[in-house]
C-alpha cells in the first residue's frame, strides 16, 4: 500500500509541475498580446513565456504547442513571424482585419505514467501510441495521468462578436458571459468555467495583475465558482490580468498559485489507465482591463 501511494504521489506531483500555471513553485505560463482592442486592421504581437511574476521575461519561453488563432468567422489564421527558439519567450504575430473577436490559444498536453518493475519505481512520459511498446510487460502498479494546460487571450477589432467564445465542451474552458475585451476598471464582470461542457463547480480561481515589480504585494484576487460554474471579478484597476483555474478528478488538491500540494488519502486516489487516464486540466487567460 505504501509503495502504491508513493507512486500515485509521484505521478500527482509530476502532472502538477507539467501543467505549469498552478505549480507549487509558482511557475506561471501566459500569452501576452501587444494589443487587445483595435479600431482597424493592425498587427498584433503575442509573447509566450513562463515566470514567477506574471508577464515578466524571466524563467523561459512557453512552448507554442498546438498554437491556434481563430477569427470571428470561425476560420483559422496562420501566425506569422513565429519564434519558437527564444531564451526568455516565444512569440508570433497576426493581423486581424475583419470586425469581431479573435482568440489565440496554445494547448500543452503531457501523458505520464508511473509503474513498478521488480523493486524499482519508474516513470514514463510520452505519446499514447507508444505506451504499449515502451511500458515493460512485467510492469505493475501502473498509473496513467494526462496533464492538459490551455493558454488563451482575446483580441477584438471594432465591435465584439461571440463566435470564438462558444465552448467546445472538451476539457476545462472559460466562457466569458460578456465581451472579454470590454472590461473596465470599477466594473464587475461575470464568467463561467465548464469542464467537458458541464459547470465546473467549487473551482478555485486566481486573478493576478501584471506589473508586480512595481508593487509591494502581488495583488492576487481569489474567488471560487458557484453551482453553475460562475464567478464574478470586480476590477479595481486597469491593466493586464492573468486568470487561472485548474480541475482534477480527485487526484490533487491545490489551493492556488504558490501553494503546497496536498495529496488526498490513498483510498480517494483514482488509478488511471491508458484508455482512461486521470486528468488534471488547467486554463489560463490573459485579459486587459481598460481605464
Amino acid at each position: 500500500m505504501k509503495k502504491i501511494s508513493l507512486l500515485r504521489m509521484t505521478l500527482a506531483a509530476t502532472a502538477l509541475s507539467l501543467a505549469l500555471p498552478m505549480a507549487a513553485h509558482a511557475h506561471r505560463g501566459w500569452l501576452l498580446p501587444s494589443s487587445t482592442v483595435l479600431s482597424g486592421a493592425e498587427w498584433v504581437a503575442v509573447d509566450a513565456g513562463i515566470s514567477n511574476d506574471v508577464f515578466a521575461f524571466k524563467l523561459g519561453p512557453l512552448p507554442l504547442n498546438k498554437l491556434r488563432i481563430v477569427g470571428p468567422d470561425g476560420k483559422d489564421i496562420t501566425p506569422e513571424n513565429l519564434n519558437t527558439s527564444g531564451k526568455t519567450r516565444n512569440s508570433f504575430e497576426f493581423k486581424p482585419s475583419a470586425q469581431g473577436t479573435y482568440k489565440a490559444s496554445v494547448t500543452n498536453e503531457t501523458l505520464v505514467a508511473t509503474y513498478t518493475q521488480g523493486k524499482n519505481n519508474k516513470r514514463w512520459r510520452g505519446k499514447a501510441e507508444n505506451f504499449a511498446k515502451e511500458i515493460p510487460a512485467d510492469a505493475t502498479n501502473v498509473n496513467v495521468s494526462l496533464a492538459q494546460a490551455n493558454f488563451v487571450t482575446f483580441v477584438t477589432v471594432g465591435k465584439p462578436s461571440d463566435a470564438v467564445l462558444k465552448p467546445s465542451n472538451v476539457g476545462l474552458e472559460l466562457v466569458p458571459l460578456s465581451a472579454p475585451n470590454d472590461l473596465y476598471a470599477g466594473e464587475t464582470t461575470q464568467f463561467q468555467f465548464l469542464i467537458d461542457g458541464k459547470p465546473a463547480t467549487n473551482l478555485d480561481v486566481s486573478i493576478i495583475p501584471g506589473g508586480a515589480r512595481y508593487r509591494d504585494k502581488v495583488g492576487e484576487i481569489r474567488t471560487r465558482t458557484d453551482a453553475e460554474g460562475k464567478f464574478s471579478v470586480a476590477w479595481a484597476n486597469a491593466g493586464m490580468f492573468w486568470l487561472n483555474a485548474s480541475e482534477d478528478n480527485g487526484e490533487l488538491q491545490v489551493s492556488g498559485p504558490g501553494s503546497a500540494v496536498a495529496i488526498k488519502p490513498s483510498h480517494a486516489l483514482p488509478v488511471g489507465t491508458i484508455d482512461k487516464p486521470t486528468r488534471r486540466a488547467s486554463y489560463t487567460a490573459t485579459l486587459e482591463v481598460l481605464p
